[in-house]
């Protein structure tokens, strides 16, 4: 590892890297056993004397900082020094309002014997054969003299493809010059909020719901508005007037899940187009729907223009490829792709054109159709069970789509204190209240169903039942 000195002047030259080389030891910017450059090369790099180097080294040897070893060069010697550097305090700096009200949950927990956490696809199921190969067929070719960056709306190709995806999916109607590929859904929204949201914007938003965008908007300069859902969804008729911004998931209400009803989604539209206003509607796991018959889009029903569609490949393929996308009103797309270019230029290309290939092979219609079948025997397990075990402890809420279902719990249980006591026996399962802006409304756990194996549900279910009855 190159080392950094930075020499002032030709006074005490020695000294300064002296000083210099063990602040880095004491910090443990330089660990214990790493090794010292060379004298010859550290003197060539800070164009001084061999000598004057060598005199630095000698005096950190003498204090048992370093020791050289004959024929090897100079390392760092134990003392007790392997600690983290400190950050400066920068007490007078402050970020502007919103960012410090955040949680950001904890990603190093480990992960649970029996894995309920919602939003987790079962990486198991994941293609990953053919994903190398489409990843190595682009290095070989396109990765070889491309160029060094893309257009901020995303790759071509997989523009096109996600157009003719949700097209025939989803009944959604869009080109590819609608489509906007982002770092996920969460950029998406992200984006949104920077084109269309001013300080003190009134942002309305599902009560419980997904709590980043809810967060994101408010950090943004929003006032967010929590308005309660119902068996239909969204309750229109409680969504203020003054709202621009509607944020919504309809297809699978989360994390409660049932769908928007068809009237309650003409309603919604109908009232956006009287305010004036935005739907954002997020589409995040539609595509695994079990029964029924599969939920209209709010898109597809928008005839004046007012909804912007987010989707992600995170449910579908793996959360850590970050590729999500929207597709707005033809009135937004330059302001969109100028807000993209802004933040991160553009997705990476290397996994915009694997899922592109990806698409266009026919296999993410495959692995859609595998995946459907496997969750779709977790869902029935898990729903059944609830129904059957857990009679006075909870009340599932029916779904018929997504990765996840939640079931209340009676009025005054503490759900966030049982999600605890859950994981403390090894059961991953996430409490309804951090869900929730507003302190009303039931209590409630969350249980999904994507990280977990059939083999595993029973004995899962069975230690969250101890902890509701213990």
């Amino acid at each position: 590892m190159e080392f950094h000195v930075s020499l002032v002047g030709r006074d005490d030259l020695a000294g300064q890297i002296y000083r210099q080389v063990k602040a880095a030891v004491l910090d443990g910017r330089l660990r214990t056993g790493e090794a010292l450059p060379p004298t010859r090369e550290l003197a060539r790099h800070l164009s001084v004397s061999r000598n004057t180097v060598g005199a630095a080294y000698d005096r950190l040897t003498a204090e048992g900082f370093v020791a050289g070893r004959t024929g090897s060069g100079t390392y760092v010697q134990p003392g007790g020094f392997d600690r983290a550097p400190e950050s400066a305090a920068g007490q007078d700096i402050r970020p502007v309002p919103g960012w410090e009200r955040i949680r950001v949950p904890r990603m190093d927990r480990p992960t649970p014997d029996f894995d309920f956490r919602a939003g987790i696809p079962d990486i198991r199921l994941f293609p990953h054969t053919a994903w190398r190969r489409l990843l190595a067929h682009w290095f070989r070719t396109s990765g070889v003299g491309s160029p060094m960056y893309g257009d901020p709306a995303g790759h071509s190709g997989l523009r096109a493809a996600l157009a003719r995806h949700v097209g025939v999916s989803r009944a959604v109607r869009a080109t590819a010059d609608d489509v906007v590929v982002t770092n996920g859904a969460q950029q998406a929204f992200d984006l949104v909020g920077r084109v269309l949201i001013e300080p003190g914007t009134c942002v309305a938003v599902e009560d419980p719901g997904y709590p980043p965008p809810r967060q994101l908007f408010r950090a943004l300069g929003a006032k967010v508005v929590g308005v309660p859902v119902d068996a239909e969804g969204i309750q229109v008729d409680q969504i203020p007037d003054s709202a621009r911004i509607v944020y919504v998931t309809p297809s699978h209400q989360f994390p409660l899940g049932m769908p928007m009803s068809l009237l309650r989604r003409t309603a919604l539209l109908e009232w956006a187009e009287r305010t004036g206003s935005v739907i954002v509607e997020d589409d995040y796991d539609s595509e695994f729907r079990f029964s029924g018959r599969p939920i209209e889009p709010l898109q597809s029903l928008d005839r004046a223009g007012r909804v912007i569609y987010v989707g992600s490949m995170s449910k579908v393929l793996l959360p850590v490829l970050r590729i999500g996308f929207l597709i707005a009103p033809r009135s937004l797309r330059t302001a969109l792709q100028a807000a993209k270019y802004v933040a991160d230029l553009h997705a990476p290309m290397p996994l915009q054109a694997a899922l592109a290939e990806f698409i266009e092979e026919g296999l993410l219609a495959r692995h859609i159709r595998r995946a459907r079948t496997e969750y779709a025997q977790r869902h029935e397990l898990i729903s059944t069970a609830l129904r059957r075990d857990f009679t006075g402890l909870v009340e599932p809420i029916r779904a018929a789509a997504g990765l996840h279902l939640a079931a209340l719990l009676p009025e005054g249980t503490d759900d966030e204190s049982i999600a605890e006591r859950a994981w403390d026996t090894g059961v991953g399962v996430l409490a309804l209240r951090p869900y929730r802006k507003a302190e009303r409304g039931r209590p409630g756990l969350v249980l999904g169903y994507g990280g977990i194996a059939v083999p595993d549900i029973a004995e899962g279910l069975r230690r969250l039942h101890s902890c509701l009855t213990g």
